[in-house]
């Protein structure tokens, strides 16, 4: 209980722009004042928070503003897409401090990329030049599927021969550090409610639209992740029933409607993309894929056709989510979201409100998400702070 009171208060004054007062606390979150005084002298013992002026207009007492201290813990975010790896440092606030980018080594060796990784992070500490004591540990996200107790990665389809790949163990033992995997979709997730502001809806979906496509998914602020981590994977619902064969012997599913390999084969076979060779790598999906953006943006007719059809097919699924999680937003993002931005904003809205089981009730919001293309990277590095720092409801458990 002393430690879920701890991270309620340390998220209270996070979220507040103005910092807050030990008396605006216990307004805030009911505890008395004296276990709000405790728990505030542990946070400044800690660095975590600082004391940041006085304030008070009336009579009485000016009380003292506490304000977190960003550089009190940092954190690593690494996200590994099969087209490129980014890594990022942020400090307690959220901010980013440095990043760094590189293609993902190509081939089916799985020690070359998490050499890759190793090289990366090691050349972000010494640029950044921080206390490595203060570094909460490295978050890792890896597209799905991923066995997340385990730390490993499971056969993701655009990396090759990464069949249950110990992730997290082979970086906590060339790193000493804390590591955690989680799922690019999921790590997206959580960088929403880290970085969403005072005013962040605590219910929404994130649509993630990488080398693949995938949905985080957050309830109440709790992010649902399943038993093994896997929750949001939406590929084998179905958005088109006249639509291609699916690997799962199902037609029309998302994996093969509405992610950016799929649009790529349709534009091939209607014509649009005849003079590009299609080929497996995430790089050269990424490639054809901004080609086919680009016609659309110019206005060509079968492109935008494509789009439009997918846009349309992407909100079938996302109503299946909306439906059964009763949430008020989504928000769309992930590396390859900013060349549909345009057009899926325009689809999608009126496409999931004919689709919502709940529309006379309340509206569902559709929007970007405002952190950016390196939305799982920062997630990744928010993984750290949300496991030692966050309020979470395990925390509340009893041990037996």
């Amino acid at each position: 209980m002393g430690d879920f009171n701890q991270s309620v208060i340390l998220d209270a004054i996070r979220r507040s722009s103005e910092g807050l007062s030990r008396v605006e606390l216990v307004e805030a979150i009911g505890l008395s004042p004296q276990a709000v005084s405790n728990i505030t002298r542990r946070l400044l013992d800690a660095d975590l928070i600082v004391e940041a002026g006085k304030t008070g207009s009336g009579p009485g007492k000016p009380r003292t503003i506490l304000r977190i201290n960003p550089s009190g813990r940092y954190a690593i975010g690494v996200h590994l897409d099969p087209a490129v790896m980014t890594v990022v440092l942020m400090d307690l606030m959220g901010s980013v401090l440095h990043r760094r980018t590189q293609e993902t080594p190509l081939g089916n060796d799985p020690s070359s990329i998490i050499d890759a990784i190793l090289h990366e992070v090691r050349l972000l500490i010494d640029e950044s030049g921080v206390d490595t004591e203060r570094i909460e540990g490295i978050g890792v996200a890896p597209p799905g599927p991923i066995d997340q107790p385990a730390g490993t990665v499971v056969d993701p389809p655009l990396l090759l021969g990464w069949h249950r790949v110990p992730l997290r163990d082979a970086l906590v033992k060339a790193t000493g550090m804390p590591v955690l995997v989680e799922k690019d979709v999921t790590a997206a997730a959580v960088a929403e409610i880290w970085g969403g502001g005072h005013g962040s809806t605590q219910s929404f979906i994130f649509v993630y639209i990488g080398t693949g496509i995938g949905s985080g998914m957050v309830v109440n602020g709790e992010v649902l992740r399943g038993t093994s981590g896997n929750a949001g994977e939406i590929g084998h619902i179905v958005t088109d029933p006249g639509g291609p064969h699916c690997s799962c012997g199902l037609r029309g599913c998302v994996a093969v409607t509405c992610d950016p390999r799929s649009l790529v084969l349709e534009a091939e076979a209607l014509g649009m993309l005849k003079d590009l060779r299609q080929r497996s790598g995430g790089t050269e999906i990424a490639e054809s894929f901004l080609h086919l953006c680009t016609a659309a943006e110019r206005g060509e007719p079968v492109a935008v056709e494509i789009l439009d059809r997918a846009a349309a097919r992407t909100a079938r699924a996302v109503s299946v989510l909306a439906n059964m999680l009763d949430v008020d937003r989504v928000i769309f993002g992930g590396p390859f979201w900013g060349p549909l931005a345009t057009r899926y904003l325009e689809v999608v809205p009126a496409s999931l409100l004919d689709f919502r089981a709940a529309r006379s009730i309340h509206p569902v919001e559709v929007v970007s998400t405002g952190i950016g293309e390196d939305v799982a990277a920062i997630g990744a590095a928010c993984l750290m702070l949300e496991q030692t720092l966050g309020p979470r409801a395990d925390r509340l458990l009893l041990a037996n």
